[in-house]
């Protein structure tokens, strides 16, 4: 099954979902699935610390089928919230090699990523146990003991940027 990128507005993935189940899309032969990978966050607010949701790719949907028929291009052009599939609209690509790793990576974890369990060695570095951190070691760029949070760099579909993901701390 291929998977192929469709940039939407940052922020409103879930609402494209739900226009995308509402289209009619009754000439599509095989509905293709759509899901973008979540993340869980602790955020700290006045003190208060609470759990919150956030898209591992802002702004991006992943859609899952065999091929990309012009028929769905159509249908998928009138969904509200649409922006483009990538790399252009008029010969989308599926994702390949490492870009695929990275959402099995993220997927594998279910529909939303739970934080990950970590503790702090002798030398104070961070060593993950389990969780989206696990296999991500090396592309740690910051780590906020207060926040609870490691800044993470991601090289997806030729661009490089960098995201925050959860985690809490144990005990050795």
């Amino acid at each position: 099954m291929n998977v192929y990128v469709i940039q939407v507005e940052t922020g409103s993935e879930s609402k494209f979902l739900r226009n995308f189940r509402q289209t009619d899309g009754t000439n599509v032969p095989q509905p293709p699935a759509l899901f973008f990978p979540k993340r869980k966050m602790i955020v700290r607010k006045q003190k208060q610390y609470t759990e919150k949701i956030y898209p591992v790719f802002p702004g991006y949907v992943f859609l899952q089928s065999p091929e990309i028929t012009p028929e769905l291009i159509r249908v998928m052009r009138t969904v509200p919230g649409f922006g483009r599939f990538l790399p252009e609209n008029k010969k989308p690509e599926n994702l390949a090699g490492r870009d695929m790793e990275l959402i099995r990576h993220f997927m594998s974890f279910g529909e939303t990523a739970d934080l990950s369990k970590v503790f702090f060695d002798e030398q104070d570095r961070i060593r993950v146990v389990a969780g989206p951190l696990k296999g991500l070691e090396g592309a740690i760029v910051k780590v906020d003991r207060r926040k609870k949070r490691a800044k993470i760099r991601l090289d997806f579909s030729g661009d490089s940027f960098t995201v925050d993901l959860g985690f809490e701390v144990i005990t050795k």
